[in-house]
C-alpha cells in the first residue's frame, strides 16, 4: 500500500513536471516570437546631455533631463567591473542570462510569502527590464525577463551587455550609468575613484534612493561595506585594499557641477546658442560645446566682480534680513524640520550660505544652517549687521529670532553676517586681436538673476566712450597737443527748448588744455568741444568703425559724454580696436562643437587681427589713442591701476549723470577687459559710485592675477607717424601725424558765426583740416574759431 502511494505521487510529480514544462514550452512559444526587437541594444543610443567646456577642458555646465557620460567597457577600471559583478551578479561571465538558483530561490521564497516580493535578476535580465519591462513585480514580468534575458545573451557579448548595464542603469542624483554617477556623488571621473568609492557606487543599482550617500550616507555605508565584503571574498581585492577602503572616509562632492560653477552666465549662452541650431536635439544627442573662456581666467573675474560688488554693497551698511519664519509653534523635531524646509527654498550664493536665527543678542548670534550645524557670531563677526541687533530698531530691520541672514566663514577662520548686495555688475574679457572671450560673468549670482548684464544691459557708458569721439577728432587732424579751453559753455537748444549747460565732473575748469591732458582728466567740456569741431553726423557715423550703431547714439552733443547706450561687451569689443592696432574683430564664446564621440562638427573661424580682420581705423590713430588712454592711468583718473607695476595699461573710467553707471575698461597688447557696476533700476550708486572707486577695483582685481608673470609688451611706433620726445605730458613723448607734424596745430572751420545746437547736422566740419597756426592762412582763421573751441 506505501509503495502504490509514494508510486501515485511520483506519477503525480511527474505529470505535473511534464505539464508544467508543457505548459512551459507552449509559453515560450507562444511569447518568444512576441518580444521585442533588440535593435534599441544593438544601436544604443543612450539621451546624453549637451556638456559645456572650458578652452583647458574643464566641465562648465550641462543640460538635459539625465545626466549621462558614455563609456565604453575597455575604458572602465577592472576593479570596478569587479565591484559592480560582486555586488550585482558574480557568476555574470559564466552564466546564460539566468541564474537557475537563484531563480528558484526567489520563487520559493514568493510562494511561501503568497506574493512577489524579490527576484534574481541578473545583470542580463537588469537590462532587459531597464529597456523593455516595467518595475512591477509580477510573475509574467519576470517570465518575460528570462526570456527576453536568453534572447540578448544570444544577440550580444558579455561585455556588450555589461556595457549597455554600465550606462544605462539609474543611480540617483539624475544620474545614468556609473560615470555619470561618479561625477555627480564624488565629483570627478571614474578612472580617479578609489576602491571604497567603487564599492559605494556598486551597492546604488539594489536601490537607489535608499543607499544614495547624499541622501542616507549611514546606510550607503553599509551597503560599501557589504560590497567591500563580497570583492574579498572572490578575491577581487586584496586584505590589505579591503581594510584600507573599510578605514576610508566617505568624501563626496561639495556640490553638483550646476551650482558651483562661477560660469553659469556662459553656458547659458551655450544652451541657448545650441538650442537655436539643434533644438530639443540637444539635449540628447551628447553634443560637447568647448568655449573660449580660460578656466583660471574666468574663476578670477568671477573672484573680482564678487569681492568688487560685496565690498561697495558693504559701504552701504547693513540693510535687514531676508526675511523672517515663524519658529512660535515648532520644538524639537519638529523646529529642525521647519528650519530645514525653510532652507531647502533658499538657495546659498558661493561661500555666503543662508541661516535661520535660532537666538540674537547685541553680543552673539546662534544661526541654524543647511544640513543641522549651528554658526556662532560673535565679536568682529557681528561690526557690519550690529546696527540690526538693537531691539529698539523695527521689527521688520531687526536679526531676531526667525530671521534669515547670510552667514560666511571668512579667512581668519570665524564666522560673520553679510549680505546678498543689491547693486549688480557686469566683467568680460577677451583677446583683442581674435576676439576670443576669455571671461564673461554677467552678475553676482546667476541663480539669483540669470540676465546677463554683459550682452543684455544697454547702459550709458559714460565717458568710457570718449575715446572714441577723441579717436575721431585725430582722424580729422587733430592731434594730442591741440589745446582747447576748459572753460564754461553754454549750448542753445531748439526753439522752445532750454539750452544745455554741460559741466565737469569735478566742477572746476582748466581753462587752455591739451587734448590728451583733456583726456587723462575726464573733461567733459573739452569733449563737447571736440565734438563741435568734427561734427554731430561726422562722429556717428566713425564709431560704427568700432561696432556701434547710430540708434544707439543719436547725433547729439550729448554723444560727446557717452549719454548714448552700449552693452558691455560692446564697450570691450571696440576697445579692443585701439588695442590690436585699428582692426574691427568680432566677439565670440564657441570654439567648436563636438559629437559624443569627438568628431568635430563645427568650428569658429575668427577674424585675426593683421591677418583676415577689417581695417577699421587708422593704425597711427590707435597707436596715438593708446597712448593717451596710457595717460589715463598713469595720472588720471585710473591712476589707482599703477600699483600693478606696469606700464603696458591703458584704459578710461566712466561714470554717467547722478553716478547711475559706474564703468572702467582698459587693455594691454593682449588682453582687454570692461567692468560695469549700476542698478538694475537705474538709480544713484552714491557717493562711493565713480568708475574709479566701483569699476576700476574689479578690473586691477582680475589683472593682477591674469597678468602675473606676463612680460609688459612695448608696442612699435607705425610708420607715418613723428615723435617729439619731450612734448607730452610730464615731460613724454607726443606723436603726429606725418602730414600734421608741426609744433601746435590748430583748426580752422568754416565758421557760420553760431556754435552748433545738439540737434546740428554741423556740416561746417566738412571743412575741418590741420594747420600751422603760424602759417598766414591759420592766422586769419584763429580768432574766428577761439569761440568755437576755446
Amino acid at each position: 500500500m506505501f509503495k502504490r502511494l509514494l508510486a501515485i505521487l511520483a506519477g503525480l510529480v511527474i505529470g505535473g513536471a511534464v505539464l508544467a514544462a508543457g505548459a512551459a514550452a507552449i509559453a515560450i512559444i507562444i511569447t518568444y516570437p512576441r518580444l521585442p526587437s533588440l535593435d534599441v541594444l544593438t544601436d544604443y543610443r543612450p539621451k546624453i546631455p549637451l556638456r559645456v567646456y572650458s578652452a583647458d577642458g574643464q566641465l562648465l555646465g550641462e543640460f538635459g533631463e539625465e545626466r549621462r557620460s558614455f563609456a565604453r567597457i575597455h575604458e572602465v577600471p577592472q576593479l570596478m567591473k569587479q565591484a559592480l559583478l560582486a555586488a550585482e551578479d558574480e557568476r555574470f561571465y559564466q552564466h546564460s542570462g539566468v541564474d537557475y538558483v537563484g531563480v528558484m530561490r526567489a520563487a520559493v521564497g514568493n510562494l511561501v510569502s503568497g506574493h512577489a516580493r524579490s527576484g534574481a535578476s541578473t545583470i542580463t535580465m537588469q537590462v532587459a527590464k531597464n529597456f523593455f519591462l516595467s518595475s512591477e513585480k509580477t510573475f509574467t514580468r519576470k517570465f518575460n525577463e528570462a526570456l527576453l534575458a536568453f534572447k540578448i545573451e544570444h544577440t550580444l557579448s558579455k561585455d556588450q551587455i555589461l556595457e549597455l548595464y554600465f550606462n544605462q542603469i539609474y543611480l540617483g542624483q539624475r544620474a545614468y550609468g556609473f560615470s555619470a554617477a561618479a561625477q555627480a556623488y564624488f565629483g570627478k571621473p571614474i578612472t580617479d575613484l578609489s576602491v571604497a568609492e567603487m564599492a559605494m557606487l556598486a551597492g546604488l543599482p539594489k536601490a537607489p534612493s535608499a543607499y544614495n550617500p547624499i541622501v542616507n550616507p549611514d546606510r550607503a555605508r553599509l551597503r560599501q561595506q557589504y560590497v567591500l565584503r563580497r570583492m574579498r571574498e572572490l578575491n577581487f581585492i586584496t586584505q590589505d585594499q579591503y581594510d584600507a577602503a573599510v578605514k576610508e572616509p566617505l568624501r563626496l562632492a561639495s556640490a553638483t557641477v550646476d551650482s558651483n560653477q562661477p560660469a553659469l552666465y556662459v553656458a547659458e549662452m551655450v544652451r541657448q546658442a545650441m538650442y537655436e541650431r539643434y533644438k530639443d536635439a540637444a539635449y540628447t544627442e551628447g553634443y560637447k560645446v568647448y568655449t573660449t573662456l580660460d578656466s583660471h581666467h574666468q574663476q578670477w573675474a568671477y573672484d573680482a566682480l564678487r569681492a568688487g560688488l560685496l565690498d561697495f554693497d558693504r559701504k552701504q551698511g547693513y540693510r535687514a534680513p531676508e526675511s523672517y519664519i515663524d519658529l512660535a509653534s515648532a520644538e524639537g523635531e519638529d523646529q529642525t524640520e521647519a528650519l530645514d524646509d525653510a532652507l531647502s527654498e533658499i538657495r546659498d550664493s558661493g561661500d555666503m550660505q543662508a541661516a535661520i536665527v535660532l537666538s540674537a543678542s547685541p553680543s552673539e548670534v546662534r544661526a541654524y544652517m543647511r544640513g543641522g550645524k549651528v554658526a556662532v557670531i560673535k565679536g568682529a563677526g557681528l561690526e557690519f549687521a550690529r546696527r540690526a541687533l538693537n531691539p529698539k530698531l523695527a521689527a521688520d530691520k531687526q536679526i531676531r529670532r526667525g530671521a534669515v541672514i547670510r552667514v560666511r566663514a571668512n579667512d581668519k577662520g570665524y564666522w560673520e553676517i553679510v549680505q546678498m548686495p543689491d547693486v549688480e555688475g557686469a566683467f568680460v574679457s577677451m583677446d583683442p586681436r581674435s576676439g576670443a572671450i576669455k571671461s564673461l560673468v554677467g552678475g553676482f549670482d546667476f541663480n539669483r538673476r540669470s540676465f546677463n548684464h554683459v550682452t543684455q544691459a544697454w547702459r550709458q557708458p559714460g565717458s568710457t566712450f570718449k575715446p572714441f569721439i577723441y579717436s575721431s577728432g585725430i582722424e580729422r587732424g587733430i592731434t594730442p597737443s591741440t589745446l582747447f579751453n576748459d572753460a564754461p559753455l553754454t549750448v542753445p537748444g531748439a526753439p522752445g527748448s532750454p539750452s544745455w549747460e554741460p559741466k565737469n565732473d569735478d566742477g572746476k575748469f582748466a581753462g587752455l588744455i591739451s587734448l590728451r591732458r583733456a583726456l587723462t582728466q575726464s573733461k567733459n567740456l573739452v569733449s563737447v568741444r571736440l565734438l563741435m569741431a568734427v561734427g554731430t553726423d561726422y562722429a556717428q557715423q566713425y564709431i560704427q568703425r568700432f561696432g556701434f550703431s547710430p540708434k544707439q547714439h543719436p547725433a547729439y552733443l550729448t554723444m560727446a559724454l557717452g549719454a548714448g547706450a552700449a552693452t558691455p561687451l560692446q564697450m570691450a569689443e571696440g576697445y579692443s580696436v585701439f588695442s590690436n592696432g585699428g582692426y574691427r574683430i568680432k566677439a565670440y564664446f564657441i570654439d567648436r562643437i563636438e559629437d559624443q564621440s569627438g568628431h568635430v562638427l563645427a568650428k569658429t573661424q575668427p577674424a585675426i587681427a593683421g591677418q583676415n580682420a577689417t581695417q577699421a581705423i587708422d593704425p597711427r590713430n590707435a597707436f596715438i589713442m593708446t597712448s593717451m588712454l596710457k595717460d589715463v592711468v598713469r595720472y588720471g583718473t585710473a591712476a589707482k591701476a599703477m600699483s600693478l607695476g606696469r606700464m603696458d595699461l591703458a584704459g578710461k573710467t566712466g561714470t554717467t549723470s547722478d553716478w547711475k553707471d559706474a564703468w572702467f575698461v582698459g587693455f594691454n597688447p593682449n588682453l582687454v577687459a570692461a567692468t560695469w557696476v549700476g542698478y538694475d533700476q537705474p538709480r544713484s550708486l552714491g557717493r562711493y559710485g565713480y568708475g574709479g572707486t566701483a569699476a576700476l577695483p574689479v578690473w586691477m582685481n582680475y589683472m593682477a592675477n591674469a597678468l602675473k608673470g606676463v612680460p609688459e609688451v612695448e608696442l612699435p611706433v607705425p610708420a607715418g607717424i613723428v615723435v617729439k620726445p619731450g612734448a607730452g605730458q610730464r615731460g613724454g613723448d607726443e606723436y603726429y601725424y606725418e602730414e600734421f607734424q608741426k609744433t601746435n596745430p590748430e583748426l580752422k572751420i568754416d565758421n557760420h558765426g553760431t556754435v552748433p545746437g545738439s540737434n546740428a547736422s554741423d556740416a561746417a566740419a566738412d571743412d575741418v583740416t590741420a594747420k600751422d597756426p603760424n602759417a598766414p592762412a591759420a592766422k586769419d582763421a584763429v580768432e574766428n574759431v577761439k569761440e568755437l573751441l576755446f
